[in-house]
C-alpha cells in the first residue's frame, strides 16, 4: 500500500478552507451592497462621527464622453489629421482650446473614434468641433453600430440652465465632462415645450445640524431633516431611460445630483460627506440662488415614511420649468 503524503493533504485543506473563508467573504459583501445601496425612494444620511469623516478623495478632472455618439458641428481641428489614444485625450485637446476667465471657447464639443473594429484605419481620429448652440449640439447619429463617442465641453458661464419656480428662478450650472449622460438628458428637457410633471415634492430644512454654509455641526446627528430638496425630473409622456452611474464627488451644499438612477432628484442644502460619494452629481446650483432652496425648505411639509425613514413632503409640490439662461443672466 502507498503511503499518504501528508504535505499535499495538508496544501489541499488550507486551499480548502481558502475558498470557503472567500466564497463567505463575499456573500456578506453582496449582503451590506444591497442593504446600504441608496434607495432609489428616498435619501437618507448615515450615522457616523465627524472624526471617521477623512477628507473624501474627489475623481480629479473629469473628462468623459458618450459611446455610441456622433455630435456634428464646425470642425476646428480635423480628425484625419489629429490622432489620440483615448477618448479622454480628445477631450483634453478640446478643454485646452475653451479658455477660462470668460475668454473664446474655440472649441465646445469633440468626437474620437475609439472602437478600433469599426474604426478600423480611423481608430484614434480625434475631430475637435464648436457647436453654434452649446445648449442644443447638433446630433447626427446614435446606437449600437456608431463608432463614435462624443463629449461636451462648456466654457465659463456657458452650460447654465434655470429651473424656474414660483419662488425664483434656479440657476444650475451643469457638468458635461463628469456626467454627459445626465446632461445630455437635461438638455433633452430644456429643449421640450413643457416639462410637464417635472416638479420638487421634499423639503427639508439644516435643521439645527448643519450651520449656514452648510458645515456639519460637530457632535450633533445628521437629521431628520436631511438638508435637501428632493423632486422629479421626468416629462409626462416620454419614456424615461435610467441614467447610468457616473461621477460621484462628494455632495456638497448646492450639488444637483440623481437618486439613485433617476429620475428622481435633489439639491443639497449642505455638505453631506457622509454619503461617502454615492451618487452622481450632474450639476451645482449657484451660491446666489441658494436663498430661494432655503425658501423652499420653510414651506408647509406633511410628515411620511418611506422605507422606514421619516420624511418631510411639500403639502403643495412645486412645478419646475425649464428655462435657457443667457450669459450675462
Amino acid at each position: 500500500m502507498g503511503r499518504r503524503n501528508d504535505s499535499d493533504f495538508g496544501r489541499f485543506t488550507l486551499l480548502t478552507l481558502f475558498l470557503i473563508g472567500a466564497i463567505s467573504c463575499s456573500t456578506v459583501y453582496l449582503f451590506l451592497t444591497v442593504v446600504f445601496r441608496p434607495s432609489t425612494a428616498s435619501l437618507s444620511s448615515i450615522s457616523v462621527d465627524d472624526d471617521d469623516l477623512g477628507a473624501s478623495e474627489d475623481e480629479g478632472q473629469c473628462c468623459r464622453g458618450i459611446e455610441h455618439l456622433e455630435l456634428w458641428g464646425d470642425a476646428v481641428k480635423w480628425g484625419s489629421d489629429f490622432r489620440v489614444n483615448s477618448s479622454e485625450d480628445c477631450c483634453m485637446a478640446c478643454k485646452t482650446m475653451c479658455a477660462g476667465d470668460g475668454g473664446p471657447c474655440l472649441c465646445n464639443s469633440w468626437v474620437f473614434c475609439g472602437d478600433r473594429e469599426l474604426c478600423g484605419p480611423r481608430f484614434g481620429e480625434c475631430w475637435l468641433k464648436k457647436q453654434k448652440d452649446a445648449l442644443n449640439p447638433d446630433r447626427r447619429d446614435s446606437g449600437e453600430l456608431v463608432m463614435w463617442t462624443s463629449g461636451f465641453v462648456f466654457n465659463k458661464g456657458e452650460g447654465i440652465v434655470g429651473l424656474e419656480t414660483d419662488y425664483g428662478i434656479l440657476r444650475m450650472q451643469l457638468f458635461p465632462e463628469c456626467a454627459p449622460h445626465s446632461v445630455a438628458y437635461i438638455l433633452e428637457l430644456l429643449a421640450l415645450p413643457h416639462c410637464v410633471g417635472c416638479q420638487i415634492h421634499r423639503a427639508e430644512s439644516r435643521g439645527r445640524f448643519w450651520d449656514s454654509e452648510g458645515n456639519h455641526i460637530k457632535k450633533t446627528s445628521y437629521g431628520p431633516p436631511h438638508a435637501l430638496i428632493q423632486g422629479t425630473l421626468e416629462s409626462h409622456g416620454s419614456i424615461f431611460k435610467d441614467v447610468p452611474k457616473e461621477y460621484c464627488p462628494t455632495v456638497r451644499r448646492g450639488s444637483v445630483a440623481w437618486v439613485g438612477s433617476g429620475p428622481e432628484f435633489f439639491i443639497s442644502l449642505a455638505d453631506h460627506r457622509e454619503w461617502r460619494n454615492a451618487y452622481t452629481v450632474f450639476g451645482s446650483v449657484l451660491a446666489e440662488d441658494m436663498e430661494i432652496l432655503e425658501k423652499i425648505s420653510q414651506l408647509p411639509t406633511k410628515s411620511e415614511v418611506w422605507n422606514n425613514i421619516k420624511v418631510l413632503t411639500l403639502e403643495k409640490p412645486i412645478s419646475l420649468r425649464f428655462r435657457r439662461m443667457n450669459t450675462k443672466s
